[in-house]
């Protein structure tokens, strides 16, 4: 769970996120949370220029079920773990600067494996960092992703994505280490 001060996303006197079916149960909205971005993600995704309006169009698209924020970014501070993510503020320029350098390396197309894992990694990992969301970030930043790698020429087999070591590399990437991030990538681009 993350943190936040006076969050207007979630119910009074409650952690869990105000959604359109007004779920009050923390578990009962992950367990929707979790079947609606399923189903969606299996849907032809937006189209776009794999820009940030692209991305949260993307989320949009996965969260609309669930909540009317869905695809716009956050604008309250959040952290995990005391590990602050972007502020509010910031969001908008820290996001269009990454997605201009991801048009300026060509969408990352045109590379190795090694290559495209690495620069994947250092993409996901800064993509992680600005948290534009106020929810459903890591499933936006996977499914933006794997739509990237396929555009660039190197599909991934999320079948065999292990959740377990993909949260591990994404938390030691918050402190710049990006190793297992990118071999995580590799595993699935084989």
């Amino acid at each position: 769970m993350y943190d936040a001060v006076d969050d207007p996303y979630t119910y009074e006197n409650s952690t869990v996120l105000i959604n359109k079916l007004d779920l009050r149960d923390q578990a009962e909205l992950d367990d929707f949370e979790a079947e609606i971005s399923a189903a969606r993600a299996n849907e032809a995704l937006p189209e776009g220029n794999l820009d940030f309006a692209h991305y949260c169009a993307i989320h949009r698209h996965l969260f609309q079920d669930a909540y009317e924020w869905a695809g716009t970014p956050r604008t309250v501070r959040i952290s995990k773990q005391d590990n602050p993510f972007c502020f509010p503020e910031h969001i908008h320029a820290q996001a269009n600067k990454l997605f201009a350098g991801l048009k300026a390396r060509n969408h990352l197309g045109h590379l190795s494996t090694n290559e495209f894992a690495e620069r994947g990694a250092h993409f996901l990992a800064e993509l992680n960092a600005i948290r534009a969301f106020r929810e459903g970030n890591g499933r936006a930043q996977l499914t933006f992703f794997a739509l990237l790698a396929d555009r660039a020429g190197h599909r991934l087999d999320l079948e065999k994505l292990d959740s377990d070591a993909m949260l591990k590399a994404m938390i030691a990437s918050f402190n710049s280490d990006e190793a297992g991030l990118k071999a995580v990538i590799e595993k699935l681009a084989r």
